[in-house]
């Protein structure tokens, strides 16, 4: 009898304990639509992938409301997706700071991974990280013989890939284009040359390969307050030590990398990321971990929205030749093997295809990383508390008949003009 009473109050606890984690806050607008707690959870049992979950749940309340009550990663936002909603959001950074995860859940794997870096921080560290990265992340005119080299080995190994398949059969080629988009981020941004095209047990792209598999959990990605007791989750612990080795990695890698000529010429043309954060470590304007945190953010972001953004053009061009028959023929007309940055930046259909892969499948679907410091109005409109996070919805937005049109949701190069110069206004 004692074992069913202390049983009875154990499931008492949790279930309160799990009501009192998912239950709305009742200072949230009651008047914006509540998305269920179960479709933030269907990545613990579904495979449907985002664009489906969207579709099915979100669409209809987000574009007739504008923004609706959703629970994620833990906590009750607001997600929006109505234009003046997102101006407001994103002009008035005063009023929605942005609080990435190393101010939202500070104790998580993911926190660990990020940490405080040009994405995700506010303020004076945001001007400051601002004003030391981005010339090197916004230059117009580069040496592109690198990334043709790594293209062309790219494209040897698939041939290679499918030269062994079994007639009929397709190669997967995911694993390529992670390798490749490391290779061509770290001759890009971090002046090294990772190798990961040419060594098949490349230790970066191994560890890289492994965090991935290890940190982007459903179960953990909605209910982060599991971090905090890697004594019970020991899957988490192991995730603790993988960032770490991960980050250690990286470090000593960059600072045994072969030194180049463009080193030396501080700010000039051939600059990139990596000098400007080595010259400001060594100025003394930021601190080794702030280094290491942005040198962290460098990699992951730069290799992975080119490696979703290349998965997205296989993708299409595989299944609208048109397309493909197009790139191609424009890319031939040119009569140029060895391309330049300004070749490139010229070709109007490859510019309005890209355009459109970022428009159709973003890299980063949704996003809730401003935080109200204040209680305010988004849009003059929508009553939100203080401490509260908003978000948005990225395809949402992008496949919005309201602001595309009816066909918001195909893939038309041709909405974004003919010329480079009228598609870049």
């Amino acid at each position: 009898m004692a074992f069913v009473t202390a049983a009875t109050l154990v499931l008492c606890c949790l279930g309160l304990l799990l009501w009192w984690r998912i239950h709305v806050p009742s200072n949230l607008p009651r008047n914006l639509p509540k998305i269920p707690v179960y479709v933030s959870l269907l990545g613990l049992w579904s495979d449907l992938g985002q664009d489906e979950i969207y579709d099915r749940w979100l669409r209809k309340p987000l574009e007739q409301h504008g923004a609706v009550r959703f629970w994620f990663a833990g906590r009750w936002s607001i997600l929006v997706i109505k234009p003046p909603y997102l101006t407001d959001l994103f002009r008035n950074e005063n009023v929605y700071a942005k609080a990435g995860n190393q101010k939202k859940i500070p104790w998580s794997v993911m926190a660990s991974l990020l940490g405080d870096n040009i994405i995700s921080s506010h303020g004076d560290n945001w001007r400051l990280y601002t004003s030391i990265m981005k010339p090197g992340m916004t230059k117009h005119n580069f040496d592109c013989r690198p990334l043709v080299n790594k293209s062309r080995k790219l494209v040897e190994l698939l041939l290679q890939a499918q030269s062994r398949t079994a007639d009929g059969k397709g190669v997967v080629i995911n694993p390529f284009i992670l390798r490749y988009a490391i290779s061509v981020m770290g001759q890009s941004f971090l002046d090294i040359d990772f190798q990961c095209l040419e060594d098949q047990e490349n230790p970066i792209f191994e560890l890289q390969t492994t965090i991935k598999r290890s940190i982007f959990k459903p179960f953990y990605m909605n209910f982060p307050v599991a971090d905090k007791y890697p004594a019970i989750f020991p899957s988490r612990a192991r995730a603790f030590t993988l960032v770490k080795r991960f980050e250690n990695l990286l470090y000593e890698l960059i600072r045994d990398r072969p030194r180049t000529g463009s080193e030396k010429k501080h700010r000039s043309n051939n600059d990139q990321v990596v000098h400007m954060l080595e010259q400001a470590l060594k100025e003394g304007k930021i601190t080794e971990k702030q280094y290491r945190d942005n040198l962290k953010i460098t990699f992951i972001v730069a290799h992975e929205n080119t490696q979703l953004l290349l998965n997205s053009m296989f993708y299409q061009i595989g299944i609208d030749q048109q397309v493909q028959d197009r790139l191609r023929d424009e890319i031939k007309a040119t009569g140029i093997a060895n391309p330049t940055a300004d070749t490139v930046n010229k070709l109007p259909y490859l510019t309005s295809v890209i355009y459109e892969l970022l428009r159709l499948y973003p890299p980063i679907s949704q996003l809730t990383n401003r935080v109200a410091e204040s209680d305010a109005l988004l849009g003059d409109t929508v009553p939100v508390p203080a401490n509260t996070y908003v978000g948005w919805n990225a395809y949402g937005v992008h496949t919005s008949s309201a602001n595309w049109g009816p066909n918001a949701k195909d893939f038309i190069p041709e909405r974004w003009g003919s010329k480079v110069e009228e598609m870049q206004r």
